[in-house]
């Protein structure tokens, strides 16, 4: 239970984050945070310290939590590395995965499509974070395991941010749906081309994203 609270109030946070309800140089005081939520302060410190570790926030002397969000472009060139890395983890998946290997894909793949078709984007961003991980982990590389880990929990707030976009989920579960054929089957080099431009695509839209919430913000300015 206290791992759910801890995790509603990070999405929450990292939310308002990224919608820029928290702006970059923001203090997030963990007093006003655990009284806005209705919490007491040890959830709170538990999810600032998991939004630090992925960049979202640093603790600064007599400042403490503050907000320090990438700049737009930062966030593209994570994405280019994202979609680079997915894509060799596809491609290793399709040569080495085992039994369990498709048993967990397939397992994963029927999560989004049961989320999807509720259109629960919520839901359906942590169903999708499992298909993601059973891609890595068919690929066997321990290394690539980690550093695709690393980067996608950096990416985080954005990849669940731009499943919002009109459309985005359907046709990403779509995507799935090409990636898991490709993977089974065997065709490493086809897995590789959907899954990079899967995260690329990915992207693209939280280019347009910034740019809807930027005219939103400019017209309630």
């Amino acid at each position: 239970m206290a791992e759910n609270i801890v995790q509603r109030l990070r999405d929450e946070i990292e939310n308002g984050i990224v919608t820029n309800q928290f702006a970059p140089g923001d203090r997030l005081d963990e007093m006003q945070l655990a009284k806005h939520f209705g919490v007491s302060r040890t959830p709170i410190r538990e999810a600032l310290m998991q939004l630090g570790a992925i960049g979202l926030i640093e603790m600064r002397p007599r400042r403490g939590a503050v907000v320090v969000e990438p700049g737009p472009h930062r966030i593209y060139e994570m994405f280019e590395v994202m979609a680079e890395l997915e894509g060799m983890a596809g491609s290793l998946a399709a040569r080495r995965h085992t039994d369990t290997d498709r048993t967990g894909l397939l397992a994963a793949h029927a999560r989004c499509e049961h989320s999807a078709n509720a259109d629960d984007a919520d839901t359906y961003y942590y169903d999708n974070e499992l298909f993601h991980h059973a891609i890595y982990t068919a690929s066997h590389s321990s290394f690539l395991i980690e550093q695709c880990t690393a980067l996608h929990r950096r990416l985080r707030p954005y990849r669940r941010l731009q499943l919002r976009v009109r459309n985005r989920m359907k046709t990403s579960f779509s995507e799935h749906g090409g990636i898991v054929e490709a993977i089974l089957s065997g065709e490493a080099e086809l897995a590789r081309t959907l899954l990079r431009q899967h995260i690329a695509v990915q992207g693209d839209r939280f280019s347009d994203l910034v740019a809807t919430l930027s005219q939103r913000e400019a017209h309630s300015g």
